[in-house]
């Protein structure tokens, strides 16, 4: 074992009782002889943890490289500095917290360290969906937002999220989350910091916001709907949709039922079992809307009651999945994937912002190209980025951004990150002016396929144990890439760490065939996951070669998950 040394001055100058007894029952163990403990004490000890797509992510636990009291300590004191010295001494921090384990705690250091160095800490009155954190940092003209979540992770994981804003930001990157090179800037001032049990941490002195924080976000939300309403000469009110919400054991329940309702989604019909935020997600393997089975209770539901839209937010509702009736499909439902929805929701406010070169709509490189038709289509410009939206949130002139993950971006002028809140309220929008004509979203998706193409996209991941693992796979697809993919030649291949389209580099790999099929390949940046990004086009003449078009292109995606699987070696 390598670390023992660096554990005893880690144990020595951790702040927290707990994680002090945690490390140190470890480090016995694996002095001990206990090769498992000695793995995982090394593991603990490889570093502090770094700036990945959303932030500071990692299992909780003690030692630099988990989630614990004195990571987070380090952590806010490196972002005041760096937010110090560019804002002055006179600076606000808002802070907010999921459910998650150790998330209250976790924001109250936060809000500590900020009083203690000087700073207005500003804090969400109680656990919170991230859009409203998100919200704040405008609305409030604070230099900088910090969310502690691990979004829609395993229970065993938190995170810190940090946004930039007030005098640290400017023009669309106010609000937006942190990009290089403060990312770097803040890792470095973290190693500044010095030992944890050195960073003053205040007992008291913050400033807890109140309702009307949650006031303000939902005034927001019904002056958007009322825009929305205005510019597709429509009325303001949603109504004749039955809609079942699942929050997925997190906290977004009440703020969406509140803007639901507002907007005139009456008969709307929660999941009692997934309606309280609980940090251990007793009913679903994993808390994620995209994941198998997650959505199994509110399809349950929806049936019961005769549902047309199933809403499904991860647990800190910055992601929304729909599920419509479908007589096609197992048991009467189908979820969308989040390409589906992208174009759905790309659709409908390219309507409504239509002719006006100035507006934007913005996918990630791993989102399905069908954006830039429907962007095309209606006039407006679009754009690729980078994953995250730390990247897509900060593009100007936006109105619309999305990322096949089930992340979109409907009102930047209010949120300028992923909101499941009003994303959702989108939503109702269309599928309650669909079903007033008697249509549905499936047939929307049907014209969108005549009018442009099929665009059918399939996601493939490889979850693995040790992150090792994900490097090798890279290795072999690099020093062995495939030749043709789904029966076309691979005419187009990037190394996205050389820059795509002028993008900052970025571990992965692109593939384009002669087709114009494209295969994206990279790690995940929140779990230890390397995930594959399919996207096939098929021609549809009409309505009568769309089934064909389908069986086709869900042909040739399953060869080329075959041929991608075989490359990389899993």
């Amino acid at each position: 074992m390598q670390s023992a040394g660096s554990a005893r001055e880690w144990i020595a100058h951790d702040p927290d009782a707990c994680d002090r007894a945690e490390l140190h029952s470890l480090l016995q163990a694996a002095e001990a002889g206990d090769s498992v403990a000695a793995e995982e004490m090394d593991d603990r000890m490889s570093g502090l943890l770094v700036f990945g797509t959303a932030g500071l992510r990692g299992a909780i636990g003690a030692g630099p490289h988990r989630m614990n009291t004195a990571v987070v300590s380090i952590a806010t004191a490196g972002l005041c500095s760096v937010v110090r010295e560019k804002a002055g001494d006179e600076f606000s921090v808002v802070v907010g917290y999921d459910a998650r384990h150790r998330s209250r705690e976790f924001a109250r250091t936060v809000a500590g360290v900020v009083t203690a160095a000087g700073g207005r800490a500003l804090l969400l009155p109680h656990p919170t969906p991230t859009p409203m954190l998100a919200f704040a940092i405008n609305h409030l003209n604070a230099e900088a937002g910090v969310m502690i979540t691990a979004s829609h992770n395993p229970a065993a994981d938190n995170g810190f999220k940090v946004y930039l804003g007030g005098r640290v930001a400017s023009g669309s990157g106010r609000g937006v989350q942190l990009v290089n090179p403060m990312d770097e800037q803040i890792m470095a001032a973290m190693t500044a910091a010095g030992p944890a049990d050195g960073i003053p941490v205040a007992a008291a002195g913050w400033h807890t916001l109140d309702a009307s924080i949650e006031d303000a976000y939902l005034a927001a939300a019904l002056a958007f709907n009322d825009r929305l309403a205005t510019l597709s000469d429509a009325p303001a009110e949603v109504s004749g949709l039955r809609v079942v919400l699942t929050a997925m054991h997190g906290v977004g329940a009440d703020l969406a039922s509140r803007v639901l309702r507002a907007v005139g989604v009456d008969d709307l019909h929660l999941v009692a079992e997934q309606c309280d935020p609980d940090p251990d997600f007793p009913t679903v393997a994993f808390p994620n809307p995209e994941e198998p089975g997650a959505l199994d209770l509110a399809i349950g539901l929806a049936r019961e009651v005769n549902a047309d839209l199933v809403v499904a937010l991860d647990p800190d509702a910055d992601r929304c999945s729909l599920a419509v009736p479908s007589a096609s499909a197992a048991e009467g439902w189908q979820q969308l994937s989040g390409d589906e929805v992208g174009a759905l929701l790309g659709e409908y406010l390219g309507g409504c912002f239509a002719g006006d070169a100035r507006h934007v709509m913005a996918r990630s490189i791993v989102s399905s190209s069908m954006l830039n038709a429907i962007a095309v289509d209606h006039g407006l410009g679009s754009v690729q980025t980078l994953t995250g939206f730390k990247w897509i949130a900060r593009v100007p002139g936006l109105v619309f951004g999305y990322e096949e993950a089930l992340g979109y971006c409907v009102n930047p002028e209010a949120v300028r990150d992923k909101d499941g809140i009003t994303a959702a309220l989108v939503a109702c929008r269309l599928a309650a002016s669909l079903k007033a004509t008697g249509r549905t979203m499936l047939d929307l998706l049907d014209d969108l396929a005549v009018e442009h193409g099929l665009y059918s996209t399939a996601p493939l991941t490889f979850r693995v144990g040790d992150p090792a693992e994900i490097t090798a796979g890279l290795k072999r697809l690099e020093s062995a890439p495939p030749s043709s993919l789904g029966g076309s030649a691979v005419c187009g291949f990037v190394n996205l760490d050389d820059g795509y389209l002028g993008l900052e580099p970025t571990p992965g790999y692109r593939f384009e065939t002669e087709r114009g099929d494209r295969v994206v390949v990279r790690p995940s940046g929140t779990e230890p996951k390397l995930k594959c990004y399919l996207e096939v086009i098929e021609e549809v003449p009409g309505r009568g070669q769309l089934a064909d078009a389908k069986s086709a292109a869900a042909a040739r995606l399953e060869s080329i998950r075959q041929e991608l699987t075989a490359s990389l070696g899993f």
